[in-house]
């Protein structure tokens, strides 16, 4: 009966979403810094980690996935087609595997549809689609191309790059290259032009961008590139603010190109791949790794799950101990609760935000104020002092510099990252002085978000998108 109620459900949610077939052409914004609909409006980049879901999931498990997914209010959905866990050598779900004898320019295709390794990956970027959803498509994981006995050359990369493009580019596709490598000399970096310049042959529309390993970003080696529609960065797998406020030296390089955290800090995750001295992240882990990137500049951001990720299950080897197969690891709390800064974002004026860590006042102890490690507070504010964000990953009093607003009635709210709710604290008189709150929870492991508002803008609720 369960069963059953939950397939009418899907096929209930497949209709709504029918509309959202066509989820239109994705562009780089005026100033440079975000991404917008081909219309103007604004592209909130809300991505979920699911490199293995071409290669380990059938299509009822993709379904549930991904139902699961369009409901918790993500866009993207980044996945691998030459997949990192022997993608390459290991059949997929369906005995199929995506090459001929390992050769980048010999897809293994077989006429018919759901006869091949590759009538598997249509099948999950059309569903995706139709649910309101881009696939961040990695065209390769790294490895293929990077690590020993690689598959991949500047020649077969321009190929498979033309081939894959010509099948996916009228799909609602965004390209990801790199697949979690540097490009750490000339052959290599030929290898990622080749392939950029193969799909761009093609596909002249979908944006492509570059996933480097932890603590780098695509800037390094491409930022002058034209393929290089935004920059991707991976923050790693810690619970430190250093690696994610980077991400505003990419939003102050010029020219500006938006920045991407493609790989942030993962839920469940052993933190610093080091279980039995640091154990695994939390939600409140993850939730401050989400609010210091968008605040120090990314134009969106990318939840991942340890065990989502790799699509463990029991039977399959894990990789760096997950806590519980994929199935159930979908309903972690953060996986939720991401959603929740998309909605914040989009609730302001959007593409007049910057990042403003100087908007908070310095205490003479500085790792209390804006603090240090884990317990960074972080900042952005409306470039025509019309509204300002402080997130605070724990309550400590703090002061921020009413003299970068206009001066004038504030409206003050309190944001709850766990349940995408707001309270109001009230009006606040700014005369340009320094202004001084202390989150709702004192001295308690809680995150809170405090927005200031001009009253005279008459902005909606903190999270209330206007339809």
């Amino acid at each position: 009966m369960k069963r059953t109620i939950l397939i009418l459900a899907m096929a209930l949610f497949s209709l709504c979403c029918a509309s959202a077939q066509n989820l239109g052409k994705l562009e780089v914004s005026e100033n440079g810094h975000f991404l917008q609909y081909a219309d103007g409006s604004p592209f909130f980049y809300l991505g979920d980690t699911a490199w293995e879901l071409f290669h380990r999931l059938n299509r009822e498990q993709a379904d549930t996935y991904l139902h699961d997914r369009a409901e918790k209010g993500y866009n993207v959905i980044q996945a691998v087609a030459l997949a990192e866990l022997d993608g390459v050598d290991v059949d997929n779900a369906y005995g199929h595997k995506p090459l001929v004898n390992r050769n980048p320019a010999k897809p293994a295709t077989v006429e018919g549809e759901q006869n091949d390794y590759w009538d598997h990956v249509d099948y999950i970027v059309s569903k995706a689609n139709s649910l309101g959803m881009y696939i961040g498509l990695l065209p390769t994981w790294g490895r293929y191309w990077k690590d020993n006995n690689p598959i991949f050359t500047p020649q077969n990369a321009e190929q498979y790059g033309r081939w894959i493009a010509e099948r996916y580019h009228d799909k609602n596709v965004i390209w990801i290259l790199g697949g979690d490598r540097n490009p750490d000399n000339g052959h290599q970096q030929a290898i990622i032009r080749a392939m950029a310049r193969g799909i761009r042959s093609v596909d002249k529309q979908n944006l492509i961008t570059f996933h480097p390993t932890g603590w780098q970003t695509s800037s390094t080696w491409f930022h002058n590139d034209d393929w290089l529609a935004f920059n991707g960065r991976q923050s790693g797998h810690n619970q430190r603010y250093d690696s994610n406020s980077k991400i505003i030296e990419d939003f102050n390089r010029k020219p500006a190109k938006p920045i991407l955290e493609l790989e942030p800090l993962y839920e469940d995750h052993p933190l610093e791949f080091n279980p039995d001295n640091e154990g695994h992240s939390t939600a409140w882990d993850v939730r401050r790794t989400l609010y210091w990137s968008v605040f120090y500049g990314s134009a969106g951001v990318t939840y991942g799950h340890h065990s989502v990720w790799q699509m463990y299950d029991k039977g399959r080897g894990p990789i760096n101990r997950p806590l519980m197969p994929w199935h159930e690891a979908i309903e972690q709390p953060a996986a939720a609760q991401a959603q929740y800064l998309k909605n914040l974002m989009l609730s302001r004026p959007y593409f007049t935000r910057r990042p403003a860590p100087d908007f908070i006042v310095q205490k003479e102890n500085y790792s209390e104020m804006p603090g240090k490690g884990r317990y960074h507070f972080a900042a952005t504010i409306d470039t025509e002092g019309n509204y300002a964000m402080v997130y605070a990953p724990i309550g400590r009093e703090f002061q921020v510099k009413g003299e970068m607003l206009n001066k004038g009635d504030l409206t003050a709210w309190w944001y709850n990252p766990r349940t995408g709710k707001a309270s109001k604290i009230g009006k606040v008189t700014n005369d340009g002085s320094p202004l001084s709150f202390t989150p709702p929870m004192p001295n308690e492991a809680m995150d809170w978000v405090l927005v200031l508002d001009n009253s005279a803008k008459h902005y909606p609720t903190p999270g209330k998108i206007k339809k």
